[in-house]
């Protein structure tokens, strides 16, 4: 595997990265909240990128055969990577704690330089492949993104409670904040904001509009009763706290549907009971499971709009979805009360119904988004993650959709798989089963001085082994460009980077 710089060393308090400009490196020194950022000293760019990385850094002994784990069962491996993840099978919860690392790239994928951030203040969970997307802020002057206040190689640390929702059906019984992290493009500091949303569950993404803190994520890994599953859904999906809180108690956005109290149809935002079922004329969809319809994961703010997007669990929709008014953020913070609506020519297929046997029909898995106008979408689709060799496989969906509002409703142009899903599979150094791109996770794009846009976007990958993550396979950072006249057969995406075997790449930002 792999050296990376140690988070303890070669610190650096003050430094002006802007990306797509320069970066001149102004101070070198100690702090609490200053970042390993290598040889000091100012360094011109042209245009370049922003990537985020976690690495298992686990030994032998961080577990060991036998030890009880939190998430139940005993451990069947010790930690050496890779079997030490075979743990899933006693305890379902199971992961480790890892440290994240800011990589700058150039636009071609070549390292310029690889920034360690302070594991004392937040560290990511190997394998949650949902974790780590970057998002630009709306003034442009900072990234965020979301991790855990927990040391290196703990366990299981991404299903734990947290104190604002104690679950005692969750079978991780250990208590860690979520946390935002702000990584100040000016100054290079890291500000951290402990959060108690995501009980149980992971938060995904936090984007910074106004002084606030929006993220997006899931609660609840027990099997509490209605009162619990309610307290979780107040928990989970757009969350909305001050940057600046030292409370860590944020405020739930979304209109209330349902009655509090209810293990079903209590949601907070978007309900599938509020959708048409064409299966029934005249009737709407039953109501699912409470809090499980607003399980977030990617999200962007476009025009002073929040759009977020779900593609994951086999509760409500698979699609892209508007959180409150068009230009609601212009005016200040979302209302705690604002509608979470399908955007209009999108998915609006009940999960349920999709995967049922009867009525078996392939549906996104959107991921990240990227605006290129008012009128351009694209949208990452990370793929069905049905293993190598497996039947059933649909690749219909997966790669890089591009959609076009038309008379006020999207309308999918194109969906880019080619240099992609065509990719052979092949074994890792250090792993011993195959892995295969199967799609798209988190974004960021550019427009073009001759009119086309370029996307940057981290992928998805699948396997043909069963008792491994497929999140913590390695995976790639990749580009296309794309303008008027490109269709799905002629233009292909390029690797511009690949990482190695325990390691993944999370999100990327990009700021021309």
């Amino acid at each position: 595997m792999k050296k990376y710089p140690s988070p303890t060393k070669n610190k650096c308090l003050a430094f002006s990265l802007t990306l797509g400009a320069v970066l001149a490196l102004t101070a070198c020194g100690g702090g609490t909240d200053s970042l390993a950022c290598g040889t000091c000293g100012p360094i011109v760019l042209s245009s370049n990128l922003l990537v985020s990385r976690t690495v298992y850094v686990g030994s032998k002994s961080t577990v060991s055969v036998g030890q009880a784990l939190p998430g139940g069962g005993v451990a069947i491996a010790d930690g050496t990577f890779p079997n030490v993840f075979t743990n899933e099978t006693p305890d379902a919860s199971f992961g480790v704690s890892s440290p994240i690392y800011l990589d700058q790239l150039t636009s071609t994928g070549a390292l310029i330089r690889s920034i360690p951030v302070d594991p004392a203040l937040i560290t990511t969970s190997f394998a949650s492949k949902s974790e780590l997307a970057l998002n630009l802020s709306a003034d442009q002057s900072a990234v965020t993104f979301m991790g855990y206040k927990a040391a290196v190689n703990q366990l299981d640390v991404s299903n734990s409670n947290t104190a604002a929702v104690l679950d005692s059906t969750n079978p991780v019984t250990t208590t860690y904040p979520r946390v935002v992290a702000q990584f100040n493009l000016s100054s290079g500091a890291v500000a951290v904001t402990n959060v108690n949303a995501y009980s149980g569950n992971n938060g995904r993404a936090a984007v910074l509009v106004g002084g606030n803190y929006y993220m997006v994520g899931n609660a609840g890994n027990g099997s509490g009763d209605g009162a619990m599953l309610s307290a979780l859904s107040d928990n989970t999906g757009v969350q909305m706290i001050s940057a600046s809180s030292t409370t860590g108690n944020s405020t739930v956005v979304g209109v209330v549907n349902g009655a509090f109290g209810s293990a079903t149809g209590y949601q907070r935002g978007f309900s599938l009971a509020q959708l048409a079922d064409p299966a029934n004329p005249g009737k709407n969809y039953a109501a699912d499971k409470t809090g499980k319809d607003n399980n977030f994961r990617g999200m962007t703010v476009f025009n002073n709009t929040l759009y977020v997007t779900k593609g994951s669990g086999s509760n409500g929709v698979n699609t892209v979805y508007q959180v409150g008014a068009a230009g609601a953020l212009a005016s200040g913070s979302l209302s705690a009360a604002a509608p979470i609506t399908i955007l209009p020519g999108f998915n609006a297929l009940s999960e349920k119904v999709a995967e049922a046997k009867a009525t078996l029909t392939a549906t996104p898995h959107p991921f990240g988004i990227w605006f290129a106008d008012a009128n351009t979408l694209f949208v990452a689709d990370e793929g069905d993650g049905v293993r190598i060799g497996v039947a059933g496989k649909v690749s219909s969906f997966a790669g890089l959709q591009e959609y076009k509002l038309v008379n006020g409703v999207w309308k999918l142009a194109a969906t880019f798989q080619k240099g992609l899903l065509d990719q052979t599979a092949a074994v890792p150094t250090g792993l011993t089963w195959k892995v295969q791109t199967d799609g798209l996770r988190n974004i960021a794009g550019k427009r073009n001085s001759d009119g086309s846009f370029t996307i940057y976007a981290t992928t998805s990958t699948v396997s043909d082994e069963t008792t491994h993550d497929l999140g913590g396979d390695p995976n790639e950072l990749v580009s296309i460009t794309v303008d008027a006249a490109s269709t799905s057969t002629s233009v292909s995406f390029t690797v511009l980077k690949t990482s190695v075997a325990g390691e993944r790449f999370g999100g990327v930002a990009y700021k021309p």
